[in-house]
Protein backbone atom coordinates (compact mmCIF):
# COMPACT_ATOMS: atom_id res chain seq x y z
CA UNK A 1 0.00 0.00 0.00
CA UNK A 2 1.34 3.46 -0.58
CA UNK A 3 3.03 5.87 1.93
CA UNK A 4 -0.52 8.24 1.53
CA UNK A 5 -2.67 5.18 2.46
CA UNK A 6 -0.44 4.84 5.64
CA UNK A 7 -0.60 8.33 6.52
CA UNK A 8 -4.53 7.76 6.26
CA UNK A 9 -4.23 4.81 8.58
CA UNK A 10 -2.30 6.67 10.99
CA UNK A 11 -4.91 9.46 11.04
CA UNK A 12 -7.67 6.94 11.70
CA UNK A 13 -6.44 5.99 14.21
CA UNK A 14 -5.23 9.11 16.01
CA UNK A 15 -8.78 10.21 15.52
CA UNK A 16 -10.38 6.97 17.27
CA UNK A 17 -7.54 7.53 20.46
CA UNK A 18 -9.25 10.68 20.82
CA UNK A 19 -12.52 9.40 21.01
CA UNK A 20 -11.66 7.01 23.12
CA UNK A 21 -10.53 9.70 25.58
CA UNK A 22 -13.47 11.66 25.44
CA UNK A 23 -15.17 8.91 26.20
CA UNK A 24 -13.72 7.54 29.09
CA UNK A 25 -13.81 11.08 30.26
CA UNK A 26 -17.58 11.34 29.70
CA UNK A 27 -18.03 8.02 31.54
CA UNK A 28 -15.93 8.75 34.79
CA UNK A 29 -17.44 12.60 34.88
CA UNK A 30 -21.24 11.04 34.82
CA UNK A 31 -19.61 8.42 37.47
CA UNK A 32 -18.78 11.15 39.68
CA UNK A 33 -21.50 13.09 39.22
CA UNK A 34 -23.84 10.36 40.31
CA UNK A 35 -21.56 9.41 43.01
CA UNK A 36 -21.52 13.23 44.41
CA UNK A 37 -25.18 13.75 43.29
CA UNK A 38 -23.39 17.13 40.99
CA UNK A 39 -26.18 17.96 38.91
CA UNK A 40 -23.88 20.78 37.36
CA UNK A 41 -21.08 18.66 36.29
CA UNK A 42 -23.85 15.67 35.32
CA UNK A 43 -25.39 18.88 32.47
CA UNK A 44 -21.25 19.38 31.63
CA UNK A 45 -21.57 15.53 30.63
CA UNK A 46 -24.80 15.80 29.09
CA UNK A 47 -23.35 18.78 27.15
CA UNK A 48 -20.18 17.09 25.89
CA UNK A 49 -22.23 14.10 24.10
CA UNK A 50 -22.14 16.75 21.25
CA UNK A 51 -18.24 16.69 20.66
CA UNK A 52 -18.50 12.57 20.73
CA UNK A 53 -21.04 12.69 18.37
CA UNK A 54 -19.33 14.60 16.24
CA UNK A 55 -15.98 12.94 16.11
CA UNK A 56 -17.85 9.19 16.02
CA UNK A 57 -19.25 10.95 12.35
CA UNK A 58 -15.33 12.02 11.39
CA UNK A 59 -13.89 8.47 11.76
CA UNK A 60 -16.98 7.00 10.17
CA UNK A 61 -16.53 9.11 7.34
CA UNK A 62 -12.43 8.72 7.41
CA UNK A 63 -13.17 5.07 7.53
CA UNK A 64 -14.86 4.84 4.49
CA UNK A 65 -13.16 7.73 2.63
CA UNK A 66 -10.62 4.67 3.00
CA UNK A 67 -12.20 2.14 1.85
CA UNK A 68 -12.84 3.38 -1.67
CA UNK A 69 -9.84 5.17 -2.59
CA UNK A 70 -7.74 2.21 -1.47
CA UNK A 71 -9.84 -1.05 -0.91
CA UNK A 72 -7.53 -2.13 1.87
CA UNK A 73 -6.88 -5.84 2.71
CA UNK A 74 -5.90 -8.45 5.44
CA UNK A 75 -4.83 -6.84 8.41
CA UNK A 76 -5.48 -3.35 7.07
CA UNK A 77 -9.09 -4.21 6.13
CA UNK A 78 -9.97 -6.00 9.22
CA UNK A 79 -8.67 -2.88 11.11
CA UNK A 80 -10.95 -0.97 9.14
CA UNK A 81 -13.68 -2.46 10.24
CA UNK A 82 -12.85 -3.32 13.66
CA UNK A 83 -12.79 0.72 13.64
CA UNK A 84 -16.31 1.00 12.27
CA UNK A 85 -17.40 -1.68 15.04
CA UNK A 86 -15.63 -0.36 17.74
CA UNK A 87 -16.72 3.37 16.31
CA UNK A 88 -20.01 2.87 16.97
CA UNK A 89 -19.56 1.02 20.53
CA UNK A 90 -17.79 4.24 21.21
CA UNK A 91 -20.86 6.32 20.74
CA UNK A 92 -23.63 4.06 22.55
CA UNK A 93 -21.11 3.98 25.47
CA UNK A 94 -20.77 7.93 25.63
CA UNK A 95 -24.83 7.72 25.24
CA UNK A 96 -24.98 5.55 28.36
CA UNK A 97 -22.84 7.83 30.70
CA UNK A 98 -25.41 11.02 29.29
CA UNK A 99 -28.33 8.80 30.52
CA UNK A 100 -26.34 8.10 33.81
CA UNK A 101 -26.20 12.15 34.17
CA UNK A 102 -29.89 12.66 33.23
CA UNK A 103 -30.77 9.96 36.16
CA UNK A 104 -27.78 11.60 38.65
CA UNK A 105 -29.70 15.30 38.00
CA UNK A 106 -32.77 13.32 39.18
CA UNK A 107 -31.46 11.62 42.23
CA UNK A 108 -29.54 15.13 42.90
CA UNK A 109 -33.20 16.42 43.31
CA UNK A 110 -34.99 13.35 45.10
CA UNK A 111 -32.89 13.00 47.93
CA UNK A 112 -30.37 15.09 50.31
CA UNK A 113 -26.24 14.64 49.72
CA UNK A 114 -26.06 11.64 52.90
CA UNK A 115 -29.02 9.61 51.21
CA UNK A 116 -27.21 6.00 50.16
CA UNK A 117 -28.81 4.03 47.46
CA UNK A 118 -30.54 1.12 47.94
CA UNK A 119 -27.72 -1.19 46.60
CA UNK A 120 -24.06 -1.13 46.91
CA UNK A 121 -22.43 0.22 43.71
CA UNK A 122 -19.12 0.14 44.45
CA UNK A 123 -17.98 -3.34 42.90
CA UNK A 124 -19.94 -2.28 39.59
CA UNK A 125 -18.47 1.09 39.35
CA UNK A 126 -14.79 -0.47 39.48
CA UNK A 127 -15.43 -3.46 37.36
CA UNK A 128 -17.37 -0.97 34.84
CA UNK A 129 -14.35 1.41 34.94
CA UNK A 130 -11.57 -0.92 34.69
CA UNK A 131 -12.82 -2.84 31.68
CA UNK A 132 -13.64 -0.09 29.79
CA UNK A 133 -9.79 1.27 30.47
CA UNK A 134 -8.54 -2.19 29.92
CA UNK A 135 -10.37 -2.94 26.79
CA UNK A 136 -9.41 0.90 25.17
CA UNK A 137 -5.84 -0.08 26.24
CA UNK A 138 -6.39 -2.70 24.28
CA UNK A 139 -7.50 -0.99 21.52
CA UNK A 140 -4.58 1.40 21.13
CA UNK A 141 -1.58 -0.97 21.79
CA UNK A 142 -3.54 -3.94 19.74
CA UNK A 143 -2.98 -6.58 22.30
CA UNK A 144 -4.89 -9.30 21.36
CA UNK A 145 -4.12 -11.19 25.10
CA UNK A 146 -5.47 -7.69 26.94
CA UNK A 147 -8.53 -8.20 25.60
CA UNK A 148 -9.14 -11.76 25.86
CA UNK A 149 -8.34 -10.90 29.40
CA UNK A 150 -11.12 -9.02 29.34
CA UNK A 151 -13.72 -11.28 27.72
CA UNK A 152 -13.74 -13.61 31.29
CA UNK A 153 -15.38 -10.84 33.28
CA UNK A 154 -18.32 -11.70 31.66
CA UNK A 155 -20.00 -13.61 33.92
CA UNK A 156 -18.66 -11.14 36.89
CA UNK A 157 -20.99 -8.38 35.40
CA UNK A 158 -24.16 -11.03 35.06
CA UNK A 159 -23.51 -12.13 39.11
CA UNK A 160 -23.44 -8.23 40.08
CA UNK A 161 -26.53 -7.68 37.56
CA UNK A 162 -28.51 -10.30 39.62
CA UNK A 163 -27.51 -9.27 43.09
CA UNK A 164 -28.50 -5.78 42.43
CA UNK A 165 -31.88 -6.37 40.64
CA UNK A 166 -32.42 -8.27 43.93
CA UNK A 167 -31.46 -5.72 46.30
CA UNK A 168 -33.67 -3.48 44.10
CA UNK A 169 -36.97 -5.71 44.96
CA UNK A 170 -35.95 -6.01 48.38
CA UNK A 171 -35.53 -2.23 48.77
CA UNK A 172 -38.42 -1.48 46.97
CA UNK A 173 -40.43 -4.04 49.18
CA UNK A 174 -39.59 -2.38 52.48
CA UNK A 175 -39.63 1.08 51.30
CA UNK A 176 -42.27 1.52 48.93
CA UNK A 177 -41.76 5.17 49.40
CA UNK A 178 -38.56 5.32 47.47
CA UNK A 179 -40.03 3.45 44.79
CA UNK A 180 -39.30 6.33 42.32
CA UNK A 181 -35.51 6.73 43.73
CA UNK A 182 -34.67 3.72 43.64
CA UNK A 183 -35.78 2.98 40.35
CA UNK A 184 -33.44 6.17 39.27
CA UNK A 185 -30.96 3.62 41.07
CA UNK A 186 -31.48 0.70 38.87
CA UNK A 187 -31.67 2.67 35.80
CA UNK A 188 -28.40 3.54 36.68
CA UNK A 189 -26.96 0.41 37.33
CA UNK A 190 -28.34 -1.18 33.97
CA UNK A 191 -25.99 1.72 32.07
CA UNK A 192 -23.23 0.69 33.64
CA UNK A 193 -24.01 -3.02 33.26
CA UNK A 194 -24.30 -1.68 29.30
CA UNK A 195 -20.78 0.10 29.15
CA UNK A 196 -19.21 -3.35 31.12
CA UNK A 197 -20.88 -4.92 27.89
CA UNK A 198 -19.49 -2.76 25.51
CA UNK A 199 -15.73 -2.75 27.06
CA UNK A 200 -16.06 -6.58 26.02
CA UNK A 201 -17.45 -6.03 22.72
CA UNK A 202 -14.30 -3.35 22.11
CA UNK A 203 -12.15 -6.43 23.32
CA UNK A 204 -13.79 -8.85 21.27
CA UNK A 205 -13.44 -6.67 17.72
CA UNK A 206 -9.56 -6.46 18.93
CA UNK A 207 -9.21 -9.78 18.86
CA UNK A 208 -10.87 -10.07 15.42
CA UNK A 209 -8.41 -7.22 14.09
CA UNK A 210 -5.57 -8.60 15.68
CA UNK A 211 -6.24 -12.48 14.35
CA UNK A 212 -9.17 -12.49 12.02
CA UNK A 213 -10.99 -14.74 14.89
CA UNK A 214 -14.98 -13.91 15.55
CA UNK A 215 -15.57 -15.14 18.77
CA UNK A 216 -18.66 -13.29 19.93
CA UNK A 217 -21.34 -16.07 21.15
CA UNK A 218 -18.36 -18.52 21.80
CA UNK A 219 -17.81 -17.57 25.42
Amino acid sequence: MSVHFHKEIRKTEKQLVNLCTLVETSVRNAVKAFVKKDAVLADEVICGDRDIDKMEIDVEEECLKILALHQPVAIDLRFIIAVLKINSVLERVGDHSCSIARRAIIISKLSDIDTLPPFDFDDLISLVMSLLKKSIDALINHDAEQAYSILEKEKEIDDIKQKMYSDFIESSKSNPANIELNTAYLYVSRYLERIAEHAINIAEDVVYMMHGEIIRHQL
